[in-house]
């Protein structure tokens, strides 16, 4: 079996103590709090192992302790957390559908969510082909190169996505005049279609379709990826594949509707 893998390679001799405290590090990241035995079965410990990562994460300020939510970003932490609620929750809810998406199209299926232009990784179901995209979950890559990102800022107001990326505190996500043509056009087309594409854009062999997941009251919470390696792309895409997304955005959106309940105008 051979993984496509964002450009990342798994080191030749791995540290597991090391990946686990990075991975309880991206949970603090993206989900915001997290308590112990929630932690422990994320990364496959025990609640004692757990702590004692946790413990080494407060030494160094990466995490804090706080009454009734378990363990927060510390200071160290620069990047706060995904903001879109409960991501825990949401990846819960939306698993199955992915488990079935990948089940179907025998591809890789991603879950994530927007934090400003960035793209946030919260799921990853691997592909059952011999050679797929490998998991990206805690991978964070620029919005308007990625698919589902492309498709959550096709969303926005004209004037929301001006201000991430021609505004005065655009920073280092800052477009050039053509640069940012360039994309209103784009994103232009994937409201016209329904989805948006990535070829190559993220990675070298590796393109993908994203669609965007609105709740009930017709936000933006997420969006779904099925990344695929270039050489097969058409042939996935020609055999159903905007179908089959479609349809999984639809019952994660009916979903989240049943999860939060009916809207004002039910």
């Amino acid at each position: 079996m051979q993984n496509l893998r964002a450009g990342r390679q798994i080191p030749r001799y791995p540290i597991e103590a090391v990946d686990n405290a990075l991975q309880l590090i991206e949970l603090l990241r993206d989900q915001g709090s997290i308590r112990l035995k929630d932690a422990a079965a994320e990364i496959g410990v025990s609640p004692s192992t757990a702590h004692r990562l946790l413990a080494m994460l407060i030494y160094r300020g990466f995490a804090q302790r706080e009454a009734g939510r378990g363990y927060v970003p510390g200071p160290a932490l620069g990047s706060g957390p995904a903001g879109q609620g409960r991501i825990g929750e949401l990846r819960s809810l939306a698993q199955p559908l992915l488990e079935e998406l990948a089940a179907t199209v025998r591809e890789t299926v991603n879950l994530m969510v927007r934090v400003g232009g960035e793209v946030r990784f919260i799921s990853t179901v691997e592909g059952s082909r011999a050679l797929r995209v490998g998991d990206r979950r805690g991978f964070v890559l620029s919005a308007h190169r990625a698919s589902a990102g492309k498709a959550m800022l096709a969303r926005l107001a004209p004037e929301e996505l001006e201000r991430l990326y021609r505004g005065a505190s655009a920073g280092v996500l800052s477009l050039s005049e053509v640069e940012y043509a360039a994309l209103v056009r784009e994103l232009g087309i994937v409201r016209e279609r329904g989805f948006a594409a990535n070829f190559e854009g993220t990675e070298e062999g590796v393109s993908a379709l994203g669609m965007s997941v609105s709740n009930a009251a017709g936000e933006v919470v997420c969006g779904i990826s099925v990344a695929i390696p270039q050489s097969r792309f058409r042939q996935v895409f020609d055999a159903g594949l905007f179908g089959e997304a479609a349809r999984t955005v639809a019952r994660l959106e009916d979903v989240l509707r049943e999860a939060t309940g009916p809207s004002e105008e039910d």
